[in-house]
């Protein structure tokens, strides 16, 4: 009997080896597959982008004297130069639409959202004398398209002068006058949207933004401030953030929600596989001693290589079809070749019901609690304590030694 349980400790341990380096293989593939497609992804769909507000500004010339020395002699002579005079951001109306869009690539799934951006910023002149008033856009991404796109300043559009940075229009503002810079366009993104106020800490005058999303999950950044309203629509949020006088150095921003990740689940579940097979021979291992069946380590093997087909069938499945599919059909196979082997060397009915039972809760069960974020810890937890319970009141009235001595 020593020798026996010897044997399927030495293949437990064998085939665990071999699910390590399954799982090291499915991280590696997922990194390197990361690596390659992800600036692919962000060529067509742009990078996380990060909106800041217009600015604007004129020209003032200024008068300064100038102290020049030639051959002992000293002289003062004015020269005029041009200084650029920022102007104080008076409001900002900002309306943001985001629709999210995942696309899987390989292994994984990217978060990739079209957003739609519209905003109304006041600004006015302070000077007693007209000026030739500058508006700057900076776009939130270099490498990304932007449809559709206007700059108006009180409700006129004017010719825009664009680079990889940004976007500038200029007109003449009476003087005193107040000016309203609409900005709207329509662009792709990666992961996350960002809303900016400022460089650092930053003041923001009668300030509203609302976005509003077409998912439920909404997450934030770090170092982001958290809505001041929120309001569920049909399909899903409205959030709002509304100052009257902020002074703040953190952002707003929105992080798009992620599919479950075909490439790492497939390799978690492949570490955690050795205990699911643990679980499934000491069941079988304990039914068969008390029912005398004679199962040798051998038919252990056979059973050990079931268990891994599957986890290998499904690290090669996950990146051609859907991933609850791929574990359906991992499942069934894995199932199959146990069932269908030990139908053969024990019997259908233990074949179905005992082995085919444990196969279904300690492989496809477990296995799927992966799929449960948060939860995956306590399910496999509840599983072990259970099946302890179980197997500790099947054996309650065995004298073991007198079993082992008979074996």
């Amino acid at each position: 009997m020593l020798a026996r349980v010897a044997a399927i400790t030495f293949i437990l341990v064998c085939t665990s080896v071999a699910w390590f380096v399954l799982g090291g293989t499915i991280h590696h593939r997922t990194n390197s597959s990361n690596d390659k497609l992800r600036p692919g992804v962000a060529s067509i769909w742009g990078s996380p982008q990060e909106q800041t507000p217009p600015s604007a500004c004129y020209e003032k010339e200024e008068q300064e004297k100038v102290e020049t020395e030639t051959e002992g002699r000293k002289t003062t002579r004015t020269q005029s130069h041009l200084r650029t005079i920022p102007l104080p951001l008076d409001s900002s109306r900002i309306d943001v639409k985001l629709g999210l869009e995942h696309r899987q690539k390989g292994l994984l799934w990217y978060s990739t959202y079209v957003v739609d951006f519209g905003g109304t910023y006041t600004f006015r002149n302070p000077t007693p004398n007209p000026q030739l008033m500058t508006y700057t856009l900076k776009f939130p991404a270099e490498h990304a398209i932007y449809d559709g796109l206007v700059m108006e300043v009180n409700g006129r559009a004017l010719p825009i002068t664009s680079n990889k940075q940004g976007a500038t229009v200029s007109t003449q503002v009476s003087p005193q006058e107040a000016t309203t810079v609409r900005i709207a366009y329509r662009s792709h993104g990666l992961e996350s949207w960002r809303y900016r106020l400022g460089d650092e800490v930053s003041l923001a005058r009668d300030f509203a933004l609302v976005v509003k999303t077409n998912f439920r999950q909404v997450d934030f950044p770090l170092n982001a401030l958290s809505p001041t309203e929120k309001r569920e629509i049909p399909g899903g949020w409205e959030l709002t953030w509304r100052y009257s006088n902020l002074i703040s150095g953190f952002q707003i921003g929105v992080t798009m929600p992620e599919k479950l990740q075909p490439g790492p689940l497939a390799g978690e579940i492949s570490y955690f596989a050795p205990v699911s097979l643990l679980l499934f021979f000491f069941l079988i291992f304990t039914i068969t001693t008390l029912r005398s069946i004679d199962l040798h380590p051998m038919n252990y093997f056979f059973l050990a290589a079931a268990f891994f087909a599957f986890h290998l069938l499904l690290a090669y499945l996950v990146d051609h079809i859907a991933i609850h599919l791929a574990f359906l059909i991992c499942s069934v196979v894995s199932i199959f070749l146990v069932v269908s082997y030990l139908r053969l060397v024990v019997g259908s009915r233990f074949a179905l019901i005992e082995a085919g039972g444990a196969q279904f809760i300690y492989l496809v069960l477990f296995s799927y609690a992966f799929f449960l974020q948060g939860f995956t810890g306590l399910a496999v937890t509840i599983g072990c304590i259970v099946t302890l319970f179980v197997v500790m009141r099947l054996t309650a009235n065995i004298r073991w030694a007198e079993k082992f001595a008979r074996s």
